[in-house]
Parts: C-alpha cells; structure tokens; sequence
C-alpha cells in the first residue's frame, strides 16, 4: 500500500540499509552508523537497539510517532480519547476494507469542540488561516512553501492512510532501549522546538548512553534545513568518535 506509515516497516528499513551497506566491499562493517530527523528519528533508535550492526546513531529534531499518534502532543489525549482514536480507526479498517481502497485522514487525529474526533483529509490546509497554532505555522512554513515543498510529498499535499496510526498504537517505539548499550546516540533538538520533550524525555530513559544537544535559538523544522545553525561539526566529532 502506498503513502502507509509503518514503525515496524520503517524500523526495518535501517537494517535493510545496513544489509546493504555490509556487503560493499569498500564498506567497514563495524563503522556503520544511522542519522535520522524528526519522525525517522525514533525508527533509528529502535532499529539500533535491536541491530547491533549499527554503531552510533544521530538525531535531529526526534519525534516518538509511537507516543504521537496514540498519546497526542505532549500527551494531551485523555483515556477517553485515546479510545475514541482507537475506535474511530477500527470503523476505517471497515470502510477502507468495504470500499477496496484506502481513505487519507489526519496521522495525528484531532478532536472537535465537541470532543469528537474531526480528522481531515490533509496534514496541512492549502492556505494558512490568521489563527493557525503555532506548530502548523512552522510545519506550513517548510512543507507548503518553496523552501520545503513537492508534489508528490505527502506532508505538503495530501495526507497519509486513515487508518496509519492503527500499528503506531499497537507497536511502541525504543521499547528496547536500553540494549543500544554501550553503543552511544546524539539526539539534537531546538531550544524552542515544541518536539524537544521527546529527545529530552528519550535521553533520561539512558543518560550514560545517550547525549542531547540543545542548539540555541532553534525551533524544530530550522534542524530540517537551517545550514548555519545545524551543529555539523558536533555530528562530525561524535560520528568520527564512535565509528572509530
């Protein structure tokens, strides 16, 4: 299925990549390391805690897509809500399955005033409305601008399939944390990112295992493509440090 996102899947994808990059000749098998930004972040981290293949892990601006989707921003969904998420994409599975195709709804469901989930049918409005939340600003900013638009990108066009967030639900990420040890991981993250929680909350799950570098001034999306503040020579320095 097309424009699905998996965290089992995309975990994979890393070891996939590691296969790969393993059988080249020109490749050192024991200097191989995995980078990742936002959402693809926290698949890195769990792949790295199940594939001791991978070395040493980077991140910028981690999302927990696992903690997202079923728990809301900042956690903000109530037990009641998290049923109605739950409940709301069982009655997809249905329509989805009846129909043969696949609906595209909000990833991230959100809910009405009436406390009733209200997804749509794109991540992101065509204009920006004068009262938008500052986090679709940002996202608005890269995804529907010149600066980070395409086409064929979900997050600037569409949405993907309604009934994503089913796996995220049953299959928490960096359940396995703790066996990334003694291997390190650098998560870095925007001092006024509203995602930095998640990289703070994921070093103190490991705190001899993982570093988290705050760069000043930096909201989330400025990690994705903001050339003079993205710290690459602390990347390099850990990279060069722990791949040695």
């Amino acid at each position: 299925m097309r424009d699905v996102a998996s965290p089992d899947i995309y975990t994979e994808d890393y070891s996939a990549a590691v296969d790969f990059l393993g059988l080249q000749k020109n490749v050192d098998r024991e200097r191989i390391g995995a980078q990742a930004v936002c959402g693809l972040s926290g698949m890195a981290l769990s792949a790295a805690a199940a594939d001791s293949r991978i070395k040493a892990v980077a991140t910028a601006s981690m999302y927990d897509m696992s903690r997202s989707m079923s728990r809301g921003h900042e956690d903000f969904y109530t037990r009641e809500q998290r049923q109605k998420v739950v409940d709301h994409l069982s009655r997809q599975r249905w329509i989805d399955a009846e129909k043969g195709t696949y609906a595209r709804l909000s990833h991230e469901v959100p809910f009405d005033e009436n406390c009733d989930v209200a997804p749509t049918n794109r991540i992101l409005p065509k204009t920006l409305p004068a009262d938008a939340d500052p986090v679709t600003k940002i996202f608005f900013d890269y995804y529907r601008t010149e600066r980070g638009y395409h086409p064929r990108s979900i997050n600037s066009t569409t949405a993907w399939t309604g009934t994503t967030p089913m796996s995220f639900f049953a299959f928490p990420l960096m359940a396995n944390l703790d066996l990334l040890a003694p291997r390190k991981a650098l998560l870095v993250a925007g001092a006024d990112a509203h995602s930095r929680y998640y990289s703070e909350d994921v070093q103190k799950m490991a705190p001899d295992t993982i570093d988290l570098l705050i760069v000043p001034g930096a909201d989330h999306i400025d990690l994705y493509d903001r050339k003079d503040i993205i710290p690459f020579d602390k990347l390099d320095a850990f990279f060069t440090k722990n791949l040695s």
